[in-house]
């Protein structure tokens, strides 16, 4: 056991409170082997002030909810122990950059799936009712590049880690922009040009500068900047096609 995790060793959290203008709040924290931050919020909001506001449901890393910025950068809190993030014997909790803040760690998520709604992240059914499963080959190049972004749970990790968006608040972001890849991928959307048009917008695909922040810190190992950039490919061949 190292000497952070020793018995009566403590962790500092830093915890922002209120809303944007709001201040942080320091607390003393008892430092457990193998402890989430998940864990440290719950201890501080259980134990010494149970006016701490967080947000949280699965508590293993698959609804996304618990998300919120340490030390400056967006993560999971379930899936981040303690240990491995602490600076000085430090911590700092805020809540995920790029979103208005409801209180504490709670952010609205409102304009994040707004600006899905924009992105045309919409399913359009080919065959309307039809009670028939659809046949999509394995092995087919669309089926492979709606796959490889298809695991995205909306947590906003990427739209907090996302320079861009920071710089543009009317950029649709990475997350968004990958869904609507995935749909203009899956064989059985009605819609592909719909899903383009919705993208090729000025704060659409093109205002992405590719630093791949996205990427970096999706927890679900997606790769958001590649679909962008088949987006990029995709709006430009349908330019030149007229179909756009």
């Amino acid at each position: 056991m190292s000497e952070q995790t020793k018995a009566g060793a403590t962790i500092t959290v830093e915890i922002w409170r209120g809303r944007e203008d709001g201040h942080f709040d320091s607390f003393s924290v008892p430092h457990e082997e193998k402890q989430t931050i998940l864990d440290v919020v719950t201890y501080i909001q259980r134990r010494i002030d149970p006016t701490v506001s967080y947000r949280f449901a699965c508590r293993i890393g698959m609804c996304g909810s618990c998300a919120m910025m340490v030390n400056g950068a967006p993560r999971w809190t379930c899936r981040t122990h303690a240990s491995k993030v602490l600076k000085d014997g430090k911590i700092r909790l805020q809540p995920l950059r790029n979103l208005p803040v409801i209180k504490d760690l709670v952010t609205d998520m409102t304009v994040f799936f707004d600006k899905w709604q924009k992105a045309g992240g919409r399913f359009e059914p080919s065959q309307p009712g039809s009670q028939e499963f659809a046949e999509v080959s394995p092995e087919s190049k669309e089926r492979a590049a709606a796959s490889a972004g298809i695991e995205c749970i909306g947590c906003g990790v990427c739209y907090a880690a996302c320079d861009v968006v920071a710089w543009n608040p009317d950029y649709l972001g990475p997350a968004q922009l990958n869904r609507a890849w995935t749909l203009v991928n899956d064989v059985r959307d009605a819609d592909r040009k719909g899903h383009l048009a919705a993208v090729a917008v000025d704060a659409g695909c093109h205002a992405c500068h590719s630093h791949q922040n996205c990427t970096r810190y999706c927890p679900k190992s997606l790769n958001p900047t590649a679909s962008i950039a088949g987006l990029k490919r995709a709006t430009m061949t349908a330019a030149l096609k007229g179909d756009l």
